[in-house]
């Protein structure tokens, strides 16, 4: 059929099997909420219907108004937010409830999308630059104030869809460098790892000397960077000591394990573990988990769904799904590298980028590579607010897709 020309079936596709498949996880866990998912799901499809029949450019020239009110949302929860787990991150109406942050990340990929794809953007003119730093900045600001450290993490995706766009790779290796520095100094002593970064950064210096421009602005800012860097190694422990109990020892719990805190910020992971290793090769067969039964990981539908996953499908059920993300997420970012325009281009890495960082960051928090920071796997952990909104992502993605296919530019 002609106006099928132009769908991408392997992603939509790909999104109905993930979609599906987690509701049956969900029912496993709690035969209610696998019920109210998918609920969820058909309020989604309705959503993504009325998103693929209107304007592709709605979005475009809404941008501004979308994420003006996703920043909106979000100021709201100081005033009217109800606190859940120790987050005032959620609304509530009676029974439903919703978290504003997963919309507000289409706000600003929206409003990043349509300001690089204007004619006055250049990565080299600090005007852009601190204008892109600013569309990001200001709703990872407000959702670090809340506090909610994960859905920050997540903004980081953004990053990576301007690196697309010509931002220097530096700014990540510096990122990267001063997290590892953080967290290595939680496990060595201080005094050992300042002497480390001193050590590099000389190596780092004698080999790049004859290349390097030995001016007074050039000169401070490696002085400083170095300086930092010393003071960090010598602060990490104090600022750990500073942070709330609960965040102290999800920290803790990459370097004592976590049996060392199992009655309290360990016992999720613990259990999780113990779910995924037990499934085997094969698992133990759908609802024949005995963990997932017996419910002995709290929250084991929303941020721990993973553990199901395992216990229920095993080794092969899991690789299989992952298998299924990582071709998904690759697909997206195939179709945004394929756009001829910019607008849904810098859409879609944005779209994929998120995908991916809510994907690993939520796998490492289930297998222990991460400190538990609340992250939903995407389409796959039970909620309204996140199905509905990463599909909305989807269905607005698919739809420049189409658009951009059948059109004759």
């Amino acid at each position: 059929m002609k106006w099928a020309e132009g769908i991408d079936k392997l992603g939509l596709g790909l999104y109905f099997v993930l979609c599906i498949f987690a509701i049956a996880n969900i029912y496993s866990v709690d035969q209610k909420l696998g019920e109210k998912q998918l609920i969820f799901f058909c309020i989604s499809l309705f959503v993504g219907l009325i998103i693929f029949v209107g304007r592709s450019k709605f979005f475009e020239n809404m941008s501004g108004i979308i994420y003006i009110g996703g920043v909106l949302l979000l100021i709201g929860l100081f005033p009217f937010g109800k606190e859940i787990l120790g987050q005032k991150n959620w609304y509530k109406f009676g029974s439903f409830t919703m978290q504003p942050v997963e919309f507000a990340k289409i706000g600003t990929a929206l409003m990043l999308a349509n300001y690089v794809s204007g004619p006055d953007f250049n990565l080299k003119v600090k005007k852009s630059l601190w204008t892109v730093l600013a569309i990001i900045g200001i709703p990872a600001a407000v959702v670090l104030m809340i506090p909610d450290v994960g859905s920050m993490l997540v903004f980081i995706a953004f990053f990576i869809a301007l690196y697309r766009e010509g931002l220097n790779g530096l700014l990540f290796g510096v990122g990267f460098i001063f997290a590892g520095v953080f967290l290595i100094s939680l496990a060595v002593p201080p005094l050992y790892e300042a002497l480390a970064v001193v050590i590099i950064a000389g190596v780092l210096i004698a080999m790049n000397y004859h290349r390097m421009s030995w001016d007074v602005i050039s000169i401070s800012g490696i002085a400083g960077s170095i300086i930092l860097l010393c003071g960090l190694a010598f602060g990490s422990p104090y600022i750990l000591e500073k942070l709330p109990k609960h965040q102290r020892e999800r920290i803790e719990v990459l370097y004592k394990g976590e049996k060392a805190f199992r009655d309290t910020s360990g016992y999720n992971l613990l259990y999780s573990k113990t779910a995924i290793g037990s499934g085997g090769l094969l698992g133990k067969g759908y609802r024949e988990g005995s963990v997932t039964q017996g419910k002995f990981v709290p929250e084991q539908e929303t941020d721990y769904i993973f553990c199901t996953v395992g216990e229920e499908w095993g080794f092969v059920g899991s690789a299989v799904l992952v298998l299924c993300y990582m071709v998904y997420i690759g697909r997206i970012y195939y179709l945004a590298e394929q756009q001829k325009s910019a607008f849904n281009r810098v859409f879609g890495y944005c779209f994929a980028s998120i995908l991916m960082l809510h994907f690993t960051i939520n796998l490492g928090m289930v297998m222990g590579l991460f400190p538990t920071v609340g992250i939903p796997l995407p389409y796959f952990s039970y909620g309204g607010s996140s199905l509905l909104a990463f599909s909305m992502m989807t269905f607005i993605f698919f739809k420049l897709n189409y658009s951009d296919k059948n059109s004759l530019v």
